[in-house]
């Protein structure tokens, strides 16, 4: 008989390898997967020992012509079913693939199991169930084009799922890519040598290794879709089974892994505890960035190293490599290294030349395992490439610190907290730098297209590198984010957050600000004078925020003695943020609202009277209620109409924007019988002095 075994891209040749192992023959080689033949014991066989297989199917026909759906009918209604299951089991299909005739592949499906009740109808005068949740058979089609394959699911749920990983870590991998990593490495060569993993997680790597150095076969406890196939004898399949069982070694195995989490090591512990090999691992909970000697004797390292998992985590990965890459050169000469990862200009921080590199797929991300010697003739090389990646670079980090003690009496003047270091000031390096508290926030802007990708990369390097020396803050107190649109419809998406607060001060007023999980902190830095105006201004006022983002201004009128306060945005999240700003300075009056809306659509119909009125909004919007999108240089004056229907008399607005080279309508807005007066340069503080086009700010009076 014929089978597909599948698997994950770059594991095909060992998956080819591991079939040849048990003495099969491949017919054809395949991206994901790979066509055998064996008989029914030696396709067992395999399903209980494969380690890079993630699903065999017996391959009932192939290359069937399907033009329409009633080809798709007869190909399937004249399979000889009843070789393979009865009318009192239950089936499912799966159908993948599309054509011109059969554009759905639900219907597809529906059109295959119509034959095959057909046909036991027929043939009996019974049909069986479709169970689609634990189905006795799963009928499985694959449509390309004109041409149809049909398979049975021979070995039933996913072989790479082993059964002893319940819970696992932040960047977990499946068993099978686990299983691949281990052979490359080459430790399978000598499993009499030290193995160890510094950045463990849940241990699988570590799990896989034990089971493949001492012959375990990876399914020996699993149940199989093929043990309800008419064919099956259990009597045979626990032959196959005690043969291999009896193959099993019990080498003396040296395998460590740490992590510096000690909830994941335990995890790890409890993984491999149900994997039954807790006691040949020596898990410890150790920080990657400090590696210590680990063994007397060489080895091998084989890791899956973090990467991006959440936003703003790059100067704590750029730490972590770094270090890494002076532990290694420390304390693992004539060690192997094999490690995974997605960025390669990470890998390029540990200044280790690569001897091979292997590429994967783990679920939709792109990895590479890279491969290192460390011997003594590359550890004396790279001993003096462990600095900055460009000289020029100290120029930035002397301008951080002449930024730094030019600011200082003002910060303490005013207790400034929270302030903007650096805005682009030498054009190479393009970055703006944000200080709150003992952490810093650094916002890379989009290098230009003729700006090489690694020379930017390694300068954004050597920016955070320098920050964290010349500001004495630890890596993972900084945040990196890139002002940049992604591909897709997708920006600046958060994988995991941190929920790390920060509460910061001004002016007597406190605000809850998070720098890791989102692109902005919830606090926008350069309106902090225009936030002050509002505080000595609000005084018995009532007081409406628009666009209101986290409530900031909000909070100022409120502390400066508003009598009223409306706050309106149409984010819940931000809304909330902006109760617990107030929760936060203990403000608490019936007339302090929030309210959720789209704030065009609220200030077109807006009711009352307000004294004074912050409105700043978004450059551009996409909101509904405009007869396009919303464009805050040509639409302007439609809010000024709306603004002066709720301003009262003797009001005030403090109207600010972003755009660059913003020009207000000054004609037009006398036409409504308003004036303006331009406040930007009294609204910019001293740390954006550097970018006076930051934002613009009028005060807007009826006259």
């Amino acid at each position: 008989m014929q089978f597909i075994a599948l698997t994950s891209i770059g594991i095909e040749n060992l998956l080819v390898d591991e079939i040849k192992e048990q003495g099969l023959d491949v017919i054809k080689q395949s991206v994901g997967s790979v066509k055998f033949e064996a008989d029914n014991s030696q396709a067992q066989r395999f399903c209980l020992v494969t380690r890079f297989a993630t699903r065999v199917m017996l391959l009932l026909e192939e290359n069937a012509e399907i033009n329409t759906k009633e080809d798709l009918y007869k190909f399937a209604r004249f399979q000889p079913w009843q070789e393979f299951f009865g009318p009192k089991q239950t089936f499912a299909i799966e159908f993948n693939g599309t054509n011109q005739a059969l554009k759905n592949t639900q219907f597809s499906g529906l059109v295959i199991k119509d034959a095959v009740v057909d046909y036991f109808n027929d043939l009996f005068e019974q049909r069986p169930n479709v169970d689609k949740a634990e189905p006795n058979i799963r009928i499985v089609a694959k449509l390309n084009k004109s041409h149809c394959m049909l398979y049975l699911d021979y070995s039933g749920p996913r072989l790479s799922d082993r059964g002893y990983r319940t819970r696992q870590g932040k960047a977990p991998i499946r068993e099978n890519l686990a299983a691949a990593l281990v052979k490359r490495s080459g430790w399978l060569n000598d499993v009499s040598l030290p193995l160890f993993d510094p950045c463990c997680g849940s241990g699988t790597l570590l799990i896989e290794a034990v089971g493949m150095a001492n012959k375990v076969p990876a399914n020996i406890n699993r149940k199989f879709a093929f043990q309800n196939l008419p064919s099956f004898r259990p009597a045979k399949f626990d032959e196959i089974k005690q043969a291999l069982k009896s193959e099993i070694k019990e080498n003396n195995l040296w395998i460590m892994g740490s992590d510096f989490d000690e909830r994941v090591i335990n995890v790890a512990k409890q993984n491999a505890r149900r994997a039954g090999v807790e006691n040949l691992i020596d898990f410890s909970v150790k920080d990657a960035n400090k590696l210590s000697q680990v063994a007397k004797r060489s080895g091998v390292v084989l890791s899956n190293l973090p990467y991006g998992e959440r936003l703003g985590a790059m100067a704590e990965l750029i730490n972590l490599y770094r270090n890494m890459g002076l532990g290694f050169k420390k304390y693992f000469q004539n060690w192997q290294l094999a490690l995974l990862g997605t960025d390669e200009s990470l890998f390029k921080l540990l200044k280790l030349a690569k001897s091979k590199t292997y590429k994967f797929k783990n679920g939709p991300l792109d990895v590479a395992l890279y491969l290192y010697d460390v011997n003594e003739k590359q550890v004396s090389q790279s001993q003096e490439k462990t600095g900055l990646n460009f000289e020029g670079s100290s120029a930035f980090g002397n301008r951080l610190k002449k930024n730094k003690n030019a600011l200082k009496s003002w910060i303490k003047k005013e207790g400034i907290n929270a302030y903007r270091l650096y805005d682009a000031d030498i054009p190479e390096y393009n970055v703006a730098v944000d200080v709150y508290n003992d952490s810093a926030v650094i916002f890379e802007y989009a290098a230009p297209k003729e700006i090489d990708d690694t020379v930017a990369q390694k300068r954004l390097q050597d920016v955070i590198t320098l920050t964290s020396e010349q500001l004495n803050i630890p890596a993972e107190n900084i945040a990196v984010k890139v002002r940049k649109k992604q591909k897709g419809d997708s920006q600046y998406n958060s994988f995991d957050k941190q929920n790390r607060v920060d509460v910061v001060e001004e002016f007597g007023a406190k605000f809850k600000v998070n720098l890791f999980d989102y692109l902005d902190t919830g606090l926008f830095l350069d309106h902090r004078l225009a936030r002050r105006y509002i505080q000595q201004n609000a005084k018995g006022q009532r007081v409406l925020n628009l666009f209101s983002y986290t409530g900031s201004a909000s909070v100022h009128a409120a502390v400066g003695g508003a009598k009223s306060v409306t706050t309106v945005d149409m984010s819940k999240t931000y809304l909330k943020w902006a109760e617990e700003n107030f929760a936060l300075n203990n403000l608490k009056n019936p007339r302090f609202r929030f309210e959720q809306a789209d704030c065009l659509k609220w200030l077109e119909h807006a009711q009352g009277q307000y004294d004074l009125i912050f409105l700043d909004p978004p450059t551009f919007s996409n909101s509904k209620r405009m007869k396009a999108e919303f464009d805050v240089q040509r639409d302007h004056i439609k809010l000024m109409e709306w603004v002066k229907k709720i301003l009262s008399p003797k009001g005030t607005l403090l109207f600010s924007n972003n755009k660059r080279g913003f020009k207000m309508d000054e004609v037009a807005l006398m036409g409504l019988g308003l004036k303006a007066v331009n406040i930007s340069d009294k609204t910019l503080s001293p740390d954006f002095k550097r970018n006076k086009q930051i934002h613009n700010s009028w005060l807007i009076t009826h006259g």
